[in-house]
């Protein structure tokens, strides 16, 4: 009989490799751009209402944390972009081995950093 042991897990102390922590960030990408919906609906409603609350929203856009803001929402979308298609890729046993599924990782990482460092660089 084996002996019931205590689990502790450590979150912060448990390694994962490059394409579990690619796996977090795509969940974690999809929760930042649900929560970020009615942000962006207010948001849309307010510049197509009238000419003042746009002026209004972009004074707002100006402000550095709503910049950041958008800047997270920007890599979410890029991230769950290049994520979702490296997944769709897998679920037809595309690239499952371990020497392939590590390197698209690593360039889903780099491609979604790269290229909301490129928009936001052109943007701002």
């Amino acid at each position: 009989m084996q002996k019931a042991r205590p689990k502790h897990l450590a979150l912060w102390q448990i390694r994962l490799p490059l394409p579990g922590i690619v796996s977090i960030l795509h969940r974690i990408s999809g929760a930042l751009m649900f929560a970020a919906i009615p942000f962006m609906l207010y948001a849309l409603e307010g510049t197509l209402s009238s000419a003042e609350r746009f002026a209004a929203f972009k004074e707002c856009i100006a402000h550095p944390v709503t910049k950041l803001f958008l800047l997270a929402v920007l890599w979410a979308y890029l991230h769950h972009a290049c994520a979702g298609t490296r997944f769709l890729f897998l679920d037809i046993h595309k690239g499952t081995d371990l020497k392939t599924a590590r390197a698209t990782a690593y360039v889903v990482l780099a491609v979604s950093l790269s290229l909301t460092a490129i928009i936001g660089a052109l943007t701002w």
